[in-house]
């Protein structure tokens, strides 16, 4: 069995503000450091072989909090950014919604067309995701993994790995700070914990 810590970085000013981030290298926020720091203490006493995280500094500080407290180093993955939403980084919904209705009306009736103006697709956000599960096939039976990234990339991994069908990734919560747990056999992938924040309590 390998053992698959899933975590979402902690809050950032934009993520309080309700602001699309996506590869706005946004600072964590106090709050989310205060969040970052609960996790750490959380998954103090896991046997974590390796650590994964997206290269944006909210996601690396998450990682290098939790990791403080284990020998692993972490391995940087440009393909676990969060979507680019090009145009619309930085915006509300409510914004969007104004300056940009075709959009947002694909991201609330979800189309498979998704794409953000001079940003990406959803089919690019795929491709990268599955181009970083190909990393995980290296890796042992018995190794525990933690992954911090965002909560696109979050959500596509779940259903990579229970092999969902992509249009269930819009009914998974991932919030912030949140930890996740999948443990993958060779014929089954079971989620054992989903979008837990029990620590922040």
């Amino acid at each position: 069995m390998t053992r698959l810590l899933l975590v979402r970085h902690g809050d950032t000013e934009f993520n309080s503000a309700r602001r699309f981030q996506g590869h706005s290298d946004i600072e964590l926020s106090t709050a989310g450091y205060r969040q970052a720091e609960r996790l750490r203490d959380r998954l103090a006493a896991e046997k974590i072989d390796v650590i994964y995280s997206s290269d944006l500094r909210r996601t690396v500080a998450t990682a290098e909090l939790i990791s403080s407290r284990h020998k692993a180093g972490i391995i940087t993955c440009p393909e676990l950014r969060e979507i680019n939403y090009g145009r619309l980084e930085g915006l509300t919904f409510e914004e969007i919604s104004r300056f940009y209705p075709e959009v947002a009306d694909w991201c609330v009736n979800w189309s498979p067309q998704l794409k953000f103006p001079s940003g990406e697709s959803f089919d690019e956000l795929k491709e990268r995701v599955t181009r970083f599960l190909s990393r995980l096939k290296k890796h042992t039976m018995e190794q525990t993994m933690l992954i911090v990234t965002h909560g696109g990339p979050l959500r596509l991994l779940l259903c990579y790995l229970l092999e969902l069908d992509l249009w269930h990734w819009r009914q998974f919560q991932i919030n912030v700070a949140s930890l996740s747990i999948v443990e993958t056999y060779p014929e089954i992938a079971v989620i054992s914990l989903l979008n837990d924040t029990s620590h922040l309590r």
